[in-house]
């Protein structure tokens, strides 16, 4: 056999076979389809998941935690609010006890055995807001300040007490009572400082450093007239109510009492004369002031103005009341918005400042002043 014998015998045995090999192939190919696109690593999905779960339950906690907090925070607010609420009515109806203390020490016509009586009652009324306050349960911060608001209400029924009686004694030493008299008063002014220093000025510190805002904290002023605690006006306010009286139904009262009338004027007008006719524009707020003052050498107490204007029907008449007053001490008295008057025709307007007991002139209290009234514009 030639050497090109076996090269032919060669190439008929092996190119049969590489045909039917690339046939296969091309085949195979075709049945797979075109390749899909290369996806994440199978372990990397769950892993995903896992995460995105977490944060979802991270942001869920969160939330929740915020809207607690938001919770108590209301719940705080109306804790405190509530609390301040009812102080505030205790406050309110000792200081209205307060001024009906002041209204009843200065009335002329009050006597001994019924001003006790009536100090009785508002000590009663008193004991009942102590028992009032004990009651309410303050938020842990301010239970301190808590506390010296009972302390405070205590004073004022402590000095009520010991006004009553002291008010009640027999003893004829006028000076000697009214040395007892204002330090009892001087009971119900401790209780106003013991209120505002101890109790509203730490609880309004409380309630910044709490970050509570819109709270107020009540105040309660149970004196309305300080001077009232003086030992010269107890003494004078104890001879006046005492059963003893003098000539003409008065209580006998050593020392000289009156007071002399000085001016009216019209607020923003003329001051009034009493010889010659006054023209007045009648505003809607028309008012006057009375000036008067205390000539006597004695404290008077319950001083009332009175001020009239005649009219066809009847006259209008107002009146203003002054605790008190000092020996030779001005005092100004306004009143306002009088009422409708009588236009465009002369009449009298008379202003008075009634007799205190045991005073023996009475000629310079008062005025009568001839006035003509305007419309406004007029």
């Amino acid at each position: 056999m030639t050497e090109r014998d076996t090269e032919i015998e060669f190439d008929f045995f092996e190119e049969p076979a590489t045909r039917e090999a690339v046939e296969t192939e091309r085949a195979a190919r075709r049945t797979r389809g075109p390749r899909r696109p290369q996806g994440p690593p199978s372990g990397l999905t769950p892993l995903l998941r896992l995460i995105g779960l977490i944060s979802f339950a991270i942001l869920v906690v969160v939330l929740l935690v915020f809207w607690i907090s938001s919770c108590r925070g209301e719940a705080k607010q109306d804790r405190y609010a509530g609390y301040m609420q009812d102080v505030g009515e205790i406050g309110d109806r000792s200081e209205r006890i307060g001024s009906q203390l002041a209204t009843t020490l200065t009335r002329p016509e009050v006597r001994q055995a019924a001003l006790v009586r009536t100090l009785d009652g508002y000590a009663q009324q008193h004991e009942q807001l102590v028992a009032a306050a004990e009651g309410l349960d303050p938020p842990g911060p301010l239970r301190a300040q808590h506390a010296h608001l009972i302390d405070s209400l205590q004073f004022r029924v402590s000095g009520l007490r010991g006004l009553a009686d002291a008010f009640g004694t027999r003893t004829g030493n006028a000076t000697r009572v009214g040395e007892l008299i204002g330090a009892q008063y001087r009971r119900l002014s401790a209780s106003d400082v013991t209120w505002d220093d101890l109790f509203s000025a730490p609880a309004t510190a409380e309630l910044r450093q709490q970050d509570l805002r819109g709270i107020n904290v009540p105040d309660s002023n149970f004196v309305a007239n300080p001077d009232l605690g003086t030992s010269r006006a107890m003494t004078n306010i104890w001879q006046r109510v005492r059963g003893q009286t003098g000539t003409g139904g008065t209580a006998a009262r050593p020392g000289t009492h009156g007071h002399n009338l000085i001016s009216t004027t019209v607020v923003g007008g003329a001051r009034l004369n009493p010889n010659a006719l006054n023209k007045i524009v009648a505003t809607t707020d028309l008012s006057f002031q009375v000036a008067f003052e205390n000539s006597g050498d004695s404290t008077e107490t319950g001083v009332e103005v009175e001020l009239t204007i005649q009219k066809e029907t009847e006259p209008l008449t107002r009146t203003q009341r002054v605790d008190l007053t000092e020996p030779g001490e001005e005092t100004t008295v306004t009143f306002r918005n009088v009422g409708p008057v009588p236009f465009v025709q002369r009449t009298t307007l008379q202003v008075s400042v009634k007799p205190v007991p045991s005073e023996q002139n009475a000629d310079n209290n008062s005025a009568e002043y001839p006035v003509i009234f305007s419309y406004p514009g007029g």
